[in-house]
């Protein structure tokens, strides 16, 4: 997740994403950076509008988000534990919705980083 938020930080300070930014975020915040991972990012977001993205997620009706509410809720004890769940709740989710409905709300990019 945190590679993802330092796409967020990078776009809601106007910076470009790009790899060398992203790195210099995450080592800034002492995470052991792993380049496929920044890389992989930087291409999944190339024809990605996050502002957009981010509104199509905010506009998600309550009963949709629910499980990942829950996860998220579970406190920080289990972190871990509650985004290896949340991700596993994810992957079945998404075998049985489309490609329409994954486009739709911007669930794609989470699969690269399951």
């Amino acid at each position: 997740m945190e590679y993802v938020y330092s796409a967020l930080i990078l776009n809601e300070s106007g910076e470009e994403i790009n790899e060398e930014n992203l790195t210099n975020v995450l080592e800034a915040a002492g995470v052991d950076v792993e380049e496929s991972r920044v890389k992989a990012l930087v291409a999944a977001l190339e024809d990605v509008d996050i502002d957009e993205a981010v509104e199509q997620a905010a506009a998600v009706p309550a009963g949709g988000a629910a499980a990942g509410g829950a996860a998220a809720e579970g406190g920080a004890e289990d972190e871990g534990a509650d985004e290896d769940e949340a991700e596993e709740e994810a992957a079945d989710e998404d075998e049985g919705d489309d490609d329409e409905d994954d486009e739709a709300s911007g669930e794609g990019l989470g699969e690269l980083f399951g």
